[in-house]
């Protein structure tokens, strides 16, 4: 079975309490529970994982380089900032996928830049928590799920 790692950034443990007239009242728990049922629909195995800690996020995404088929990545506020991830996701050869819950583009300047979008084969904004489950749909007929 194919398996997809969801990998979420600083702050997102904070899903549903933080800002929810940005974000909402879902929580973290809540979009794994979604994206694993989907997963499980699509024929897909999902490894979810949080962290605050951008070299966290980076180990996570070197482990993938051998366990996944894809990456879907919300990096959060290092988005904007991480040339290591950026770098650590040109080393994963498989789909990549960026999610943010809000529209990136509709906030603060500093907001607009993604490092992350310049390897993702596509950027979901502004579609809530609902982009995670759109991300999964567009990956499985790329990775060989049902």
């Amino acid at each position: 079975m194919p398996t997809v790692y969801i990998l979420n950034g600083p702050n997102l443990n904070l899903l549903g309490q933080r800002q929810p007239e940005i974000y909402g009242s879902t929580t973290l728990a809540d979009v794994e529970r979604a994206c694993t049922e989907l997963g499980h629909e699509l024929g897909i195995e999902i490894r979810f994982f949080q962290s605050n800690h951008e070299g966290v996020i980076v180990d996570t995404i070197h482990e993938a380089r051998h366990e996944a088929n894809a990456i879907v990545i919300n990096p959060g506020a290092l988005t904007h900032t991480s040339v290591a991830i950026l770098d650590a996701l040109n080393t994963f050869d498989a789909p990549v996928i960026e999610v943010h819950i809000s529209n990136i583009h509709k906030r603060e300047s500093f907001r607009h830049h993604s490092y992350v979008s310049l390897r993702a084969e596509g950027v979901i904004a502004g579609l809530g928590t609902n982009g995670y489950l759109m991300a999964l749909r567009h990956i499985a007929p790329l990775i060989g799920a049902r």
